[in-house]
This record gives C-alpha cells, structure tokens and sequence, in this order.
C-alpha cells in the first residue's frame, strides 16, 4: 500500500510514521525538509503543501491512500481536492475532537455527537473544513475519512496550561512555584499517547469500509484534571501548588485562554470509542498517563532545546495568579 502523508514528523504523526513502516507500508512524506526527525524507511518528497508550484513532485505518483496532517482552514482543502481528485483511492483528514459540540448536553461523546463549537477560530475552520470533505464526498465521491484526536501527546506536556509546546508549567513546577488548575480540578479529561492513538490510526489507512466516516481515536482512561497535574508533578519528583482558579475569572482576566479552556477543556467529557474499534478490531490503548507522561519527560530531558520556557506565558499565569489573590486572599 502506497502512502502519502503530509506532515508526518509531528508530536501526532510521528508514531503513526513508525508503525506504518513496521507494518509494511511504503510511505512517502511530503515536507518543506526543515524538520530534524528521521524515520527509517520513510522516503521523502520535498515541497510546500501551501506553494502549489512547488508540488511538481507529485505529478508522477498515484496514491493509496493521503494523510494531510496539517490541513487547518477550507482553503487548506481546496488545495488538496484539486490536487488528489482521481489520484489517490482514500483521503483522511486530520480533525480534531475540539469541534464537538461546546458546551456539551451530553457528557458521553459519540461520533453522532453535533459538531457545534462558536468559541473557538480553530475549532471552527475545522467543521468548515470537515463540512466541505463531507459535500465533496456526497456530490462527488471524494473518498474521504475524517479522524478527531484529543490531546494527543508524545513530546509534549497534555496539560490546559502552560504546556503542550511549552515547559513552562513543568518548569513553575520544578521551583516550587504555583500553578493553575481550571475549576476545582474535578472535571474529567482523557489524554492519549500517541503510540495509542497510531494503533487505530494505521488500521484506517486504505479501509474502504471506513470511506464517509469520521473517527475519534482516544484512550479509555478517564483522569480528572487533578490527578493529570499530579501524576505530572509525581513524574517531575515534586509536589505541585495547585491554585484552583475558576475557567470564566482565568479568561476574563486572560481572554487569550479561552480556546484550551471554555471553548474545549473547562467541562467533563468522556469518548466513547466503540466505533474505532468495530472498524479497528485490534485497537487498545495500552498506555496510561502514568507512564506516557515519564516517557515525554525523559525525551524533553534528552532534547533540552525544546524545554521551551515561554515568557508570555509566565506573564499570563503571574497576573491570573495576582488578579486571584488581590481578590480572595
């Protein structure tokens, strides 16, 4: 099976890249060559998905299947349908679970679920998205598959703030300084490995069963926030000062928080992955955050250089802090 992933050295498709090759795929990634991950096995196609006049590479090959990883925006998928209409057998964007219906009416998401979140521009552009694969595929037959991760983690922290491509959290944690944790801390969230997420992944690529369908591919284990911030602290060797700091007072006095919180992490959910794995008899995800997480911090560890310390951020979580103790101490 021949195929195509665009993206494919990310925090995400990293994983999805290995255990493709392992399974015997003969996959092409198409990038810009900036990237400093090397997959064995991978052969590479160099071009901008953005500049079209740098896609002459792809004239000569048909494909199995495509993978864009990196899609964001309807235009983003103008560009793919003109570019792979008749040239590969299956399509598969990467959506995300953000575009779930916020805030919930019902905490237990199925696939069935509305696709409904005003809160936040990236959500947004990706049901637009999504909308225009799904029209393409009715008037057309665009072969399309639709795949929502959720806070999908490898060589990143999978925390609301101060993480994700930061340390910054991670960071405050270490000296012994406070941290914020959204609400009381009780909420439920699920955080997936990214070598979890692979195993149903690389079992949708070239399913035609799986042509009109979307997925969410996320793990069983359900962790309340509190227990996410201290199994992350534990795995550090330290104790973590949680500040509870209610959602709507942390984004009104930093509406920048407002997509990681209200418009996606604020509420309980809870997936139901009994779709994924109908499709995907063997998928499991085997790996829990207990010791995902241990994982990730001794990458960061081994690549000191993405222990990225962000100031804004700092700035951001030191005047929350402030706003909140001038208030309630």
């Amino acid at each position: 099976m021949k195929v195509l992933f665009i993206g494919g050295t990310g925090n995400i498709s990293s994983a999805s890249s290995r255990l493709a090759i392992k399974k015997g795929i003969d996959l092409y990634h198409l990038n810009r060559g900036s990237s400093n991950v090397q997959i064995k096995g991978v052969k590479t196609l160099h071009g901008d998905i953005k500049k079209p006049e740098s896609l002459t590479v792809l004239k000569k090959h048909n494909w199995d299947v495509v993978v864009n990883w990196i899609a964001f925006t309807p235009e983003d998928i103008e560009k793919d349908i003109s570019l792979f209409k008749g040239k590969t057998r299956h399509y598969i964007f990467i959506s995300s679970a953000s575009c779930y219906q916020t805030p919930l009416n019902y905490p237990i998401i199925t696939e069935s679920t509305p696709l409904c979140n005003n809160l936040w521009d990236y959500s947004q552009n990706k049901i637009r998205c999504e909308d225009l694969l799904q029209q393409t595929y009715r008037e057309e037959g665009f072969p399309i598959t639709i795949v929502r991760p959720s806070l999908t983690y490898d060589t990143v922290i999978p925390i609301a703030i101060g993480g994700f491509n930061e340390y910054t959290t991670a960071d405050r944690i270490l000296k012994g300084k406070e941290i914020i944790v959204h609400g009381d801390g009780t909420s439920l969230w699920t955080v997936t490995h990214s070598d979890d997420f692979a195993k149903g992944f690389v079992g949708l690529l070239g399913l035609t069963q799986a042509i009109g369908h979307s997925f969410h591919i996320t793990s069983d284990e359900v962790l309340s926030w509190n227990m996410i911030y201290r199994i992350l602290a534990e795995s550090l060797g330290q104790e973590a000062k949680i500040v509870h700091i209610a959602s709507d007072f942390i984004c009104t006095v930093e509406p920048s928080f407002t997509g990681t919180l209200l418009a996606d992490k604020a509420e309980s959910v809870i997936f139901d992955n009994t779709k994924i794995k109908t499709f995907v008899p063997d998928f499991k995800a085997t790996i829990p955050f207990s010791l995902g997480i241990k994982r990730t911090l001794k990458w960061l560890d081994e690549n000191p250089e993405s222990k990225f310390i962000n100031p804004e951020s700092t700035e951001k979580i030191e005047r929350v802090l402030n706003k909140y103790h001038s208030i309630y101490e």
